[in-house]
């Protein structure tokens, strides 16, 4: 690696991993209403941004697997009237994974550019993000494309939105704690549509015909669009996260942050109805909103991933408690990011099951994110 791009990543994984103590004035999350289209675009002066999109594809011939494509905006503490045209004031980061059952394994790659030169950009007023080659924009059909290229896979896939953007939190304003600013802007578009074309390599890098022939894929997909300047309240950790497709048109989203001890801290949830309406579910228990069932360690990190997990869903406090659990489609979904946002998470695809049991009926997929296990998350 060029000595250039390796101090751009360090600074850039310090930025983001909350290395740089430098005073900043990042603008606050504050209640307001979310206004369409211009919130699908960037926000520069929050501290931190990402566009995320996860999805289950189905594959002619090897079943199913899962895709994580995620693009990051970080606003630095470089001064935005710096008369120097090569100061990162914006660093812009992706990430994209493919989780393979046939191969065991997690395929993913990264790129890290600063804004500008024609190397990375983050447009203001839509959704339109680009990352060396990488992209992701809106249409002027309210859906989006996706263009990814690695040695290991590339795709070209189109998401079809069903309705309009669901709103996360209390019209957009999602909690992440008990202080005012603890919280982002964050909505959802669940249910998306995916086709498209998806090529793999063999899994020795070699391209062969077979391994290497692109194949139509459809499925589905949950982009989440997000945005802040302080995420964490002190003494968290980090958090465990879902975003599931409810195989009868609903939409699951819930997340706990804990602390080192793995002890909750705040909970949400959200668990709307075809209609987008709520069923009324909330995070009751006394204990925490997810519950490991299952440990699988990282020969990388050396981190402990609670990849099988029990999640308690109650109507009331008193009420009797829904249980459901979260099978992973493989163990080994840990995306390794030091080259880029710096540290590690687990996203990996999960099937969501209407019991406690591990043959209780598949009622939705999405992904489980985890994070705070490897490392603290500084955000």
């Amino acid at each position: 690696m060029d000595p250039q791009r390796r101090s751009l990543l360090h600074v850039a994984a310090g930025f983001l991993m909350g290395a740089s103590s430098t005073a900043q004035a990042y603008e606050r999350v504050r209640p307001r209403p979310l206004v369409f289209p211009a919130d699908h675009g960037a926000h520069p002066t929050f501290r931190t941004e990402w566009w995320y999109i996860t999805a289950w594809l189905e594959r002619p011939q090897q079943g199913p697997c899962g895709l994580q494509l995620t693009f990051f905006r970080s606003r630095t503490t470089y001064p935005d009237d710096s008369p120097s045209a090569f100061a990162p004031t914006q660093l812009l980061f992706a990430h994209a994974a493919l989780s393979v059952p046939e191969q065991s394994r997690l395929l993913h790659a990264q790129r890290a550019a600063r804004a500008g030169f024609g190397l990375a950009s983050a447009a203001i007023g839509d959704t339109q993000v680009r990352v060396g080659g990488w992209s992701l924009e809106r249409d002027a059909n309210d859906g989006y494309r996706a263009l990814v290229k690695t040695d290991a896979f590339d795709y070209s896939l189109r998401f079809r939105a069903p309705g309009p953007p669901v709103l996360q939190g209390l019209n957009g304003v999602s909690a992440k704690g008990p202080g005012p600013y603890q919280a982002s802007y964050y909505y959802s578009r669940p249910q998306l549509e995916v086709t498209g074309e998806l090529r793999l390599t063999a899994p020795n890098g070699v391209a062969q015909a077979s391994a290497a022939a692109v194949q139509s894929v459809r499925g589905r997909a949950w982009l989440d669009h997000e945005w802040s300047s302080t995420l964490l309240e002190p003494g968290a950790v980090g958090w465990d996260w879902i975003g599931i497709n409810l195989h009868d048109g609903g939409h699951l989203m819930a997340f706990q942050t804990r602390d080192a001890a793995g002890n909750a801290r705040w909970r949400h949830l959200a668990w709307r109805d075809a209609r987008g309406r709520s069923l009324g579910l909330n995070a009751w228990a006394q204990g925490p909103l997810f519950e490991a069932l299952r440990w699988w360690q990282s020969s990388v990190s050396g981190a402990r991933w609670p990849v099988a997990m029990r999640l308690r869903l109650q109507s009331t406090p008193s009420g009797a408690a829904r249980i459901l659990r979260l099978l992973p489609l493989l163990d080994a979904q840990e995306v390794d990011a030091r080259a880029s946002t710096g540290g590690f998470y687990w996203e990996g695809a999960v099937r969501l099951l209407d019991g406690d049991r591990d043959d209780a009926p598949e009622i939705g997929r999405g992904y489980l994110e985890l994070t705070g296990y490897a490392q603290a998350v500084a955000l």
